[in-house]
């Protein structure tokens, strides 16, 4: 089968690409997904993010390696396994990053993605319901929406943090970003809008395009240097799809991992597992970053947040079905992390280097603890914006089937320790403000016996965590540990393009998302030369 284009992943970069590029009825594109169709009711109901956290089936449910920093615990990343990827799985928080994070990715040797330039991409990739203005446009496909449903203690969260002296916001895309509100949300109509239905659906009767689910992809194949096609799994057999150009949108993980396996990485990895090296490019893998998250949780006095009691769930699981599906409105259109925001953590820092989710559950390990959410609480999540702890994906071994070895080393620089440690201490002062009061209970984590500095280290080592934002595997730029060039063109190769969040060259200050379908949408523009 021989095709113009052959985009590895369905996640939101895959997405969009299959529709950029099969727009033009003369191009043959096919969209290759591990994971089966988004058809599931959870991921149409917004609240439905608390089940496919754990699904086995939509969620790649993987885990680091035991990280040092970390009292060596093993850390869960769960990444979408499904037409949208992770955007159909995740809170739907639509956030883009600080404009100086864009400014930084051209000042390292990236022309064409300073904040000037990419500002119109997002603006052409959304509709914003609140109206257009000079950061939000209303004509692109992704649906950005206020939340139809925010609980009273995410409004006591917000009053709480001004009350700390944080300035409000209503919108974290703008200049400054400063600031703490609720977050807009890729929603329409009460439901998720993941990039798979803004961007995919619309496509799907077009004659030139192929979507392939279910289909595992074993390697890029190459004559010389030169991408040719894949070898896919699908329905039990092997097959070679041939291409004019083969894209890799598999993201932070999966992307560097298929690199390796086709012979494309550091030359010693590959010898060591058997793989026959095409192009030795050392960056393939490293620089993995990743946002370290922290959840300070409270008990809850008024017994009105969400719970996993079974004595409570049926009455009030019934009554949010009914809002939903009759009215689209309630709690099951919740994002679960409904406010928040970005803020310094002193005030010389030039830009916010926190961010915050209200969270109006008890949570722990992500809510995989079920028997914790038992009952009634909010958390706080805060996590430090620009890590600088730099970790790597690995090869396990050969197999394509086999999970790579995550190793984001979290915390490993003293720096990122110490921002946690004041992050604990920001989220605790909103905390104990008097908007809070009718709802505050016991602090559960860190507990009122954390107090000194020494001792929050200690709780992050025990509980600090991930906030899903993995960055970074295949890098943007021209220096010697760069894998892609600013046209996301792989150094050294032709007819291969990885367009994916592994591009980032440093993490952005925000969820990640949205700056992957601006990439997507950018990557697009320079392979169909639109200027």
């Amino acid at each position: 089968m021989q095709y113009d284009y052959v985009i590895v992943g369905g996640g939101s970069a895959g997405c969009v690409l299959a529709n950029r590029l099969s727009e033009n009825p003369n191009n043959r594109v096919c969209l290759l997904e591990a994971g089966p169709p988004d058809n599931s009711l959870f991921i149409r109901i917004p609240a439905g993010i608390i089940l496919l956290m754990r699904s086995n089936s939509r969620n790649w449910r993987y885990y680091t390696v035991p990280q040092k920093a970390l009292n060596n615990r093993q850390i869960y990343i769960p990444r979408g396994k499904t037409l949208g990827g992770s955007s159909a799985v995740n809170a739907m928080c639509y956030t883009r990053g600080h404009p100086w994070d864009y400014d930084h990715w051209e000042s390292l040797g990236n022309p064409g993605w300073g904040y000037q330039d990419v500002l119109p991409v997002f603006k052409r990739s959304e509709h914003y319901e609140a109206g257009e203005d000079d950061f939000h446009g209303t004509h692109g496909r992704l649906n950005v929406a206020d939340l139809r449903f925010r609980h009273p203690v995410s409004e006591a969260f917000v009053s709480a943090a001004q009350e700390a002296g944080y300035p409000a916001s209503d919108d974290f895309n703008n200049a400054t970003q400063e600031g703490v509100g609720f977050y807009k949300v890729t929603q329409k109509d009460g439901e998720r809008c993941g990039v798979a239905r803004a961007y995919l659906h619309p496509a799907l009767e077009r004659e030139n395009l192929t979507v392939m689910t279910g289909a595992l992809v074993h390697r890029v194949r190459f004559d010389g240097r030169t991408a040719t096609g894949v070898d896919v799994e699908h329905q039990g057999q092997v097959q070679t799809l041939s291409a004019g150009q083969v894209i890799l949108c598999g993201g932070t993980i999966n992307s560097p991992q298929l690199l390796k396996l086709s012979g494309v990485g550091p030359r010693q990895e590959l010898e060591q597992h058997g793989i026959d090296v095409v192009h030795d490019l050392p960056g393939v893998g490293e620089n993995l970053q990743d946002h370290p998250d922290v959840l300070v949780v409270h008990q809850n006095l008024k017994r009105d947040t969400l719970t996993l009691s079974p004595w409570e769930l049926p009455t009030s699981g019934l009554r949010g079905v009914w809002d939903f599906f009759y009215r689209r409105t309630g709690q099951l259109t919740s994002n679960v992390a409904e406010a928040g925001g970005f803020i310094k953590s002193r005030p010389e820092e030039p830009i916010p280097d926190l961010q915050l989710h209200l969270t109006a559950a008890k949570l722990d390990n992500h809510g995989l603890n079920w028997t914790f959410s038992i009952g009634h609480g909010y958390s706080g999540h805060v996590c430090i914006l620009r890590p600088k702890s730099r970790g790597d994906i690995r090869l396990r071994d050969a197999n394509p089937r086999s999970p790579a070895l995550i190793d984001p080393r979290f915390l490993e620089h003293e720096d990122d320790m110490e921002g946690m440690v004041r992050g604990v201490k920001a989220m605790r002062g909103i905390m104990a403000q008097q908007a809070l009061g009718p709802w505050r209970g016991n602090e559960i984590f860190p507990g009122s016996q954390v107090q000194s500095d020494d001792q929050i280290r200690a709780f992050l080592r025990e509980k600090c965590d991930n906030i899903y934002h993995p960055v970074g595997t295949c890098k943007m730029g021209v220096d010697d540990m760069a894998v892609v060039d600013p046209q996301l063109r792989v150094h050294g190769l032709e007819n291969l393009r990885v367009v994916d969040a592994s591009i980032m060259p440093t993490l952005i200050g925000g969820n990640t998302n949205a700056p992957t379908v601006m990439i997507a949408e950018k990557a697009a523009d320079d392979i169909l030369g639109v200027a």
